[in-house]
């Protein structure tokens, strides 16, 4: 027997399931795939051959502020504060709260007012933060959540947590599962892609790492594509000098030949989605090149964005980009803007994040709706988790700092499928428990997937031996805010 026929009858378990697709298991790899899919017009299809209810959205803008931003100051606004502040915290408010490692050796724990002043803003009259007055403007867009809460306390289990539904890594992303379910209307772009910016330079920054944005166990096609700043946005899509658009189209020809007579040997779904991606980021050297390139932009909308929008890799320009890319049909666009770590100098450092986000925040709601997107685009704000109404480490007006808070926190939504104007949720007078309508991370995803179309409980994905979803065994849709 030739070694090729030996390596051919070398059966493993994948191999197996592979020569089954002969029959079931090719229509099962149709499907993931996403052939013969009606769920999406044009580009490439999710494996939902319907959707499970009449979306709101066609599409999310998750602008995700790393590092917890403190709803103290920003959105949560407690008058009753000011009288608290410099008195301890009562224990029957705490309630032997888990702690984290920066605040559970302090013996005391003083309340911390903000320094920030609040205004009612819009016909709406939502209460919002000096430090944002771009998005003070927008503020009958919103629909503000004041009972997030998680369980996590520290960044990466919360960031995995809200991304995937598990504090423990390998779970597909949220926008993974979303590219899966959907796919994109653009074949030429990933369904899923991811923008990154970091605060001003003297802030701290917590590591983002590329598994937040990962697909998990589910078909590799579905990963989040991060775009960098700069003229050359993903890494290796340029052709090498010497290689011609001709010759690249060649290689790639007849590098797919050699892995579809993998396929057939072996069955395996990943050698398919090779294939796909090798193509994808053919199409992607036309593709990115153009929509990076901002200079078609007209002079006024530099001037809603801002200065910053002209700069490659600020939030401002971030914002742009994210409108470009709902413009050509990507499913799921995701802004991490780092640096929301204040645990000391807060009161520098929030003024600089909060800046950093205002205006691209408030000019990318302003420029979609203009242009007629934000009545099917979901658009999200907010973090992993919020802040501690008391001082981690001593009470110093010039240096003090708040820990992490999963207790509560604040994030809102605006465009499909939300109402518009409206805080939901509430906190009690220390901004420290949930007191009325508590909204899970669990719930909040629940609900994104509802806008789109989707029974959370519904899509799931076979992995060893198991039926998972992103919400895990969780998870509502909190119907009170949809419109």
């Amino acid at each position: 027997m030739d070694p090729v026929t030996r390596f051919q009858q070398f059966l493993t378990r994948r191999r197996f399931f592979g020569l089954a697709g002969k029959g079931i298991g090719a229509a099962a790899l149709a499907s993931l795939l996403g052939k013969d899919n009606p769920a999406t017009a044009a580009g490439v299809p999710g494996v939902m051959k319907e959707l499970h209810h009449l979306p709101k959205a066609k599409r999310v803008i998750y602008l995700a502020m790393a590092g917890g931003p403190s709803h103290i100051d920003l959105y949560d606004h407690k008058p009753k504060l000011k009288e608290l502040h410099g008195t301890e915290l009562p224990a029957s408010v705490r309630m032997n709260q888990r702690l984290t490692g920066m605040t559970s050796g302090q013996s005391t724990f003083p309340v911390v007012s903000p320094f920030f002043s609040f205004a009612q803003h819009g016909n709406s009259g939502q209460w919002i933060s000096e430090l944002l007055p771009h998005i003070s403007t927008i503020a009958d867009e919103m629909c503000i959540l004041k009972s997030l809460n998680t369980e996590a306390i520290n960044h990466d289990p919360a960031h995995t947590y809200i991304q995937t539904g598990s504090q423990q890594p390998g779970r597909p992303s949220i926008g993974s599962w979303v590219s899966y379910g959907l796919g994109t209307d653009n074949e030429s772009l990933p369904a899923y892609l991811v923008l990154i910016s970091k605060g001003s330079p003297f802030v701290n920054m917590q590591p983002l790492f590329d598994r937040l944005w990962g697909p998990g166990f589910l078909p590799s096609q579905h990963q989040g594509v991060k775009f960098r700043a700069g003229a050359d946005p993903v890494l290796y899509l340029s052709n090498p000098p010497g290689v011609s658009r001709e010759g690249r189209r060649a290689m790639l020809d007849g590098l797919a030949e050699l892995n579809k007579m993998q396929h057939e040997a072996f069955g395996d779904p990943e050698i398919e989605t090779r294939i796909a991606q090798y193509e994808m980021a053919f199409r992607m050297q036309t593709s990115v090149p153009e929509l990076v390139d901002v200079s078609d932009e007209p002079e006024h909308v530099f001037e809603l964005y801002g200065e910053d929008a002209r700069r490659p890799g600020t939030f401002a320009a971030n914002c742009l980009l994210a409108r470009r890319l709902a413009e050509r049909g990507v499913r799921f666009i995701q802004l991490f803007h780092r640096g929301w770590d204040q645990h000391n100098n807060l009161m520098r450092d929030i003024r600089s994040q909060s800046k950093d986000v205002d205006q691209g925040t408030a000019a990318l709601v302003k420029d979609l709706k203009q242009r007629g997107m934000l009545e099917d685009t979901l658009l999200i704000w907010g973090g992993e988790f919020g802040r501690t109404v008391y001082s981690q480490g001593a009470l110093n007006l010039d240096t003090f700092g708040r820990d992490h808070h999963g207790r509560c926190f604040t994030m809102w939504l605006a465009g499909a499928g939300v109402k518009h104007g409206i805080s939901y949720g509430a906190t009690d007078d220390y901004c420290y428990n949930v007191v009325e309508n508590p909204v899970h991370i669990h719930d909040l995803n629940a609900t994104i997937l509802h806008i789109l179309g989707i029974n959370h409980e519904h899509l799931t994905y076979k992995f060893q031996g198991r039926d998972f979803r992103l919400t895990d065994v969780h998870g509502r849709v909190v119907h009170d805010i949809l419109a």
